[in-house]
């Protein structure tokens, strides 16, 4: 079971109380009148799944009744930060890069996986590719 921060409440609380609402930070369209059908449903319905780290909106149901974001690893289902809506979230993709490159394993471009390479490696690797 997970516990969730609720950044309003202030406090960790079960994963019982709370309600994902999908992914966040998703802008509304200006004029939704002016949108083309493909356009609206695009908004409406086609969200982003990533692997790695995703942004989404979460209700404290049980709790302070408040929408708030989670910047959730869905790999390892680690939360990495909880924040208030409006707010900008702290961590990014370059935090999993920095995590994977600590835990000594890093991607090479091309998709090849270099397992505990070293950063001199990883370069010989690039140059070899250009």
């Amino acid at each position: 079971m997970f516990h969730i921060y609720c950044p309003y409440c202030e406090e960790l609380r079960e994963e019982e109380e709370f309600h994902p609402k999908g992914e966040a930070h998703i802008a509304r369209p200006e004029e939704p009148e002016a949108c083309s059908d493909e356009e609206w449903g695009d908004y409406l319905f086609f969200r982003d799944n990533p692997r790695g780290i995703h942004h989404e909106m979460w209700l404290h149901a049980v709790g302070c009744r408040k929408f708030f974001n989670i910047t959730r690893n869905t790999v390892s289902y680690e939360i990495l930060e909880t924040y208030k809506m409006g707010e900008q979230p702290t961590v990014g993709a370059e935090h999993l890069a920095r995590e994977e490159k600590t835990a000594s394993v890093q991607a090479a471009e091309g998709g090849q996986q270099t397992v505990g390479a070293s950063d001199a490696a990883l370069a010989s690797v690039k140059g070899a590719q250009a």
